[in-house]
Parts: structure tokens; C-alpha cells; sequence
């Protein structure tokens, strides 16, 4: 006897399941690391008995150059940007929505075979068209109910209510289109712009992924100092009054931390440069994007929905975000933020309808919003000389505030 419940969804649960599968697959790995099993053998064993293991952790070693002007870091190797996005899901592709997948795109462009696997992309577009075809059809049967119900009226004088449900009417789980889906038209590929290339020409111009993974600060910072795995390159380094051009050179971790607070500040280009301080931007979001790291979480960018970080609890091809996080920095000494040179978002106060707006964009694609309160530590109490080094960040604390919007409707008890 089977102990498999019966499936009345068919075929299409069983390829969801293939599909999650396959997912937990790619996307095993949280973090870029790989626990590493020595080979059998008779140290093994004994170590085994003893509950000790010769497991060893072993690290991707990244490349990435720093980009001071997107405040970014670009990891152009392919396979360094497939590593960190399938283990832990780090950056995004700058010619796509988020996987960088623009080379898997145009391969697909290319292919005229049917049921080819789509990218996310052109999957969204299709669900898109299909959703806006699923309206006008909608729309249609309910304007046909209505006409009939006047012309009921008009002869029998009887006064019939339209339906807005029922046979007549599709529903999302009964709907099928009218008429032929008329999906967004695929762009076309350098190939296709050739002069003078035949049609029945089966060569095609080799692509060329001209796409790269881009890290953000943040991101870059706790891949490098937290993980060990992302080497940054320094872009001034690239060509030298000699008669070659030399590599890019590696910048050490002094660098990189001096250089990610400079992104932030005012560019100085005859005066020395500015002070740190313990307001700068990179500081600020940075303890927020590792605080939540290390708890577990998948940490990405939440400017689609009006804040400044989404939590995912796997990531984002798993499920969808579960909290919004709007970072409030809070000064623990009101001069400091007089005497600042950077003008921190939401350090002043904020108005009722902001945060109401906020609060509701998040509500209708349920997700729950925080308000994440980091203290800025006070200038008279702590000296700026410990910002020459990450261990100024045990000088900062975060609150978090958790917003529920109020539906009298629903929560009457």
C-alpha cells in the first residue's frame, strides 16, 4: 500500500516539486564556503570514535574591482559571480534583475525550438501577459452578463442582478485564453544586427557575456573580512608610467576600509581629504547588513519597495521577502549631526503620512516593516581614531521596531 497522499493537481505540482528540487540543489550552500571530507582511512576512524572529524572549510577565492563612483564592487568573472550568487545569493547582475542571466537570455533568443527553459525574466513577462489577457477576458464575460440582464429587463420587465461569478464568468482556476497570447517580443541579439548576413547563414557570432556581478559595499565588505573570499582590486592600478601595462593589484584591508568610507563622503580633488566619521553611510548600513547576516538571513536591497533592505529567509528564489527594514540612524549626540557633512537619510524626524505610506506599500505585499534604530556612538565620549579599523563597529547598538498596520475589519479582537 502507498503512503503518498494523492495528488489532485496532476502534473503540474509534480513539476513545482522538480523545479524545488532542483533549486535546493544550486542553492545548498548558504554562505561561499565548502565543508571538505578527508579521505577514508584509519585516523579517520579513530578520530570518528572520538567524535572528532578532519573536516576542513575551504573558500572561494573571488576577484572584484572596486568602483568608486557606483559605490560598488564588479566581480566580472563568471564563474566567481555564479558562486556568490548560488551560495548565499551576494550582488546582482547589472544587465539583469537580479540572477546575472543575461547571457543565458540570449542564448534563448536564439534557440526557436519550443519549451525551452526561460529565464526569470521572460517568465515575469509572460505571467504578465497572461494576467493582463485573464482581465480583458474577464471583463468581456462580465459586460456580457450585464447586457443580457438589460436586454431581460427591456422585454420581460424582470430585474436581474449581474453575476460577478459562476460559469459564465472565469475565475483564475477555470480561466482559458480566448484567443492567442500575444507574449512582449524578444530583443534582438548583436548577431542579428550583421550587415550583409543571409538568412539561411546556419554561423552565428560567438556572444560575449558583457554582463558582471556587482556587490555592493556592504556586501563586498563582509565577503572579504567575514568570509575570506573576495579579493578587491584597486582600479587606479591598472596602467604605470612603464612600458606595459600592469595587472590590477590587490588592495589590502586597510585600503578597502579607508576607500569604502571615502565613497560616502564629499569628493576633495585639491584639499586634503575629509575627516571619518562616525556617521558615514557605509558604517551605518553595514552594521545593519551584518547584524542580520549573522543571524541567518538572505539580506538584499529593498529600494522596490520604498525601503532599505528585504529579509528573505532562504532567498529569493525560494520565497518572497518576509520583512521590510527602513534603517533610522539616531545620534547619541545631537552636535554631531549639526557639525556632519553627510545628510543622513532619516535622521530627522519623519512625518505620519511617510511612515503610513511605507507601511501600507508593505502591508499589501505582505511583508512586514521594522524600523531599524542604529545609535550613532557620540564624538565626546569616543575618539575618531577607532574608525581607522572595523572594531568601531562594537561602538554601535540597533533597535529594532516592528509596524503592523491596523485593519479595524481584521482585528477586532
Amino acid at each position: 500500500m502507498s503512503l503518498v497522499a494523492p495528488n489532485p493537481q496532476g502534473k503540474r505540482s509534480r513539476k513545482g516539486g522538480a523545479r524545488n528540487h532542483e533549486n535546493n540543489r544550486i542553492y545548498a550552500h548558504p554562505l561561499p564556503l565548502l565543508f571538505v571530507d578527508s579521505p577514508a582511512g584509519p585516523v579517520k576512524s579513530v578520530l570518528g570514535l572520538l567524535g572528532l572529524s578532519l573536516t576542513r572549510i575551504e573558500n572561494p577565492h573571488c576577484e572584484g574591482i572596486f568602483d568608486p563612483i557606483t559605490r560598488s564592487v564588479w566581480v566580472s568573472n563568471m564563474e566567481d559571480s555564479m558562486v556568490l550568487w548560488r551560495r548565499g545569493f551576494f550582488g546582482k547582475g547589472n544587465l539583469s534583475r537580479s540572477e546575472p542571466s543575461w547571457l543565458s537570455r540570449q542564448l534563448n533568443i536564439r534557440k526557436a525550438a519550443q519549451g525551452k527553459q526561460l529565464t526569470s525574466e521572460e517568465v515575469t513577462a509572460r505571467r504578465r501577459a497572461e494576467r493582463k489577457q485573464f482581465k480583458l477576458d474577464r471583463a468581456r464575460a462580465i459586460a456580457a452578463v450585464a447586457q443580457e440582464a438589460e436586454e431581460i429587463f427591456e422585454k420581460e420587465g424582470r430585474v436581474i442582478a449581474p453575476a460577478l461569478s459562476g460559469p459564465a464568468i472565469p475565475s483564475a482556476a477555470t480561466w482559458k485564453p480566448s484567443q492567442p497570447i500575444e507574449f512582449p517580443a524578444r530583443a534582438a541579439t548583436p548577431a542579428d544586427s550583421i550587415d550583409g548576413a543571409d538568412e539561411g547563414e546556419e554561423e552565428e557570432e560567438e556572444l560575449k557575456n558583457v554582463e558582471h556581478l556587482q556587490l555592493t559595499l556592504q556586501e563586498a565588505f563582509f565577503l572579504l573580512w567575514n568570509m575570506d573570499c573576495l579579493t578587491v582590486l584597486d582600479p587606479n592600478t591598472a596602467w604605470r608610467l612603464t612600458e606595459k601595462p600592469k595587472q590590477l593589484e590587490p588592495m589590502s584591508l586597510k585600503d578597502i576600509w579607508i576607500a569604502f568610507q571615502r565613497a560616502h563622503l564629499p569628493p576633495s580633488f585639491d584639499q586634503p581629504p575629509p575627516p571619518l566619521q562616525f556617521d558615514n553611510p557605509f558604517l551605518i548600513n553595514y552594521v545593519v547588513y551584518h547584524h542580520y547576516r549573522s543571524l541567518g538571513w538572505v539580506v538584499k536591497g529593498g529600494i522596490k519597495f520604498c525601503v532599505d533592505y528585504l529579509l528573505y529567509k532562504r532567498g529569493p528564489v525560494f520565497s518572497h521577502a518576509e520583512f521590510a527594514l527602513v534603517v533610522m540612524p539616531v545620534y547619541e549626540d545631537e552636535q554631531d549631526q549639526a557639525s556632519s557633512m553627510v545628510n543622513l537619510q532619516n535622521s530627522t524626524p519623519f512625518t505620519w503620512s511617510w511612515l503610513s505610506t511605507i507601511n501600507r506599500v508593505n502591508s499589501q505585499v505582505q511583508k512586514t516593516l521594522v524600523l531599524v534604530y542604529v545609535t550613532i556612538p557620540s564624538e565626546s565620549r569616543i575618539s575618531t581614531n577607532v574608525l581607522n579599523s572595523p572594531a568601531c563597529f562594537k561602538h554601535y547598538s540597533i533597535r529594532e521596531v516592528v509596524l503592523r498596520r491596523f485593519i479595524p475589519a481584521r482585528m477586532r479582537d
